[in-house]
């Protein structure tokens, strides 16, 4: 990191910034074409910190992914515009992450349900969900399997 004094290395303080993130976006690669996508996403800390989206069972998303399964991704909140009398006055408060690590299908019916109430559950539904056979048959799960994480903060001091 450029700044030291913007990195965020205690994990508690990183969890929260991804507890309070409202969607995730994840950058894949193949052939030297980059591709990033917004989502929506649960978190899991324990034991191993995870990742769960969901998404249909076609498109480029899941093309790159069965090339490449290693993603970035990243996540921010806190936003808040600073202004100034003079443009190098204005700036930006926010916390983010970025991550690194490997993504993969999940096809198992009972883990499916697992990762789709880990997704409710960050969105703020508590409990256990019914999910019907047939949307889970069109429903894609995919797991990101957190290999590094980093955040970073912007107090914008003047």
């Amino acid at each position: 990191m450029k700044r030291n004094e913007r990195e965020v290395s205690d994990i508690q303080i990183i969890d929260d910034i991804i507890n309070r993130a409202d969607v995730c976006r994840i950058a894949l690669a193949n052939d030297n074409i980059p591709y990033i996508v917004t989502l929506n996403f649960g978190y899991e800390s324990s034991p191993e910190r995870k990742l769960y989206f969901h998404c249909a069972n076609k498109g480029r998303k899941l093309e790159m992914i069965r090339k490449n399964s290693y993603v970035c991704f990243e996540m921010d909140t806190g936003h808040e515009i600073i202004t100034g009398t003079k443009a190098c006055d204005w700036g930006m408060k926010y916390r983010s992450v970025v991550g690194y690590g490997y993504i993969k299908i999940i096809n198992e019916k009972a883990a499916k349900k697992e990762g789709l109430n880990c997704i409710m559950r960050h969105y703020g539904a508590e409990g256990e969900f019914t999910y019907y056979n047939n949307m889970l048959d069109r429903t894609t799960l995919l797991q990101l399997e957190i290999t590094e994480i980093t955040g970073k903060k912007s107090c914008h001091n003047k």
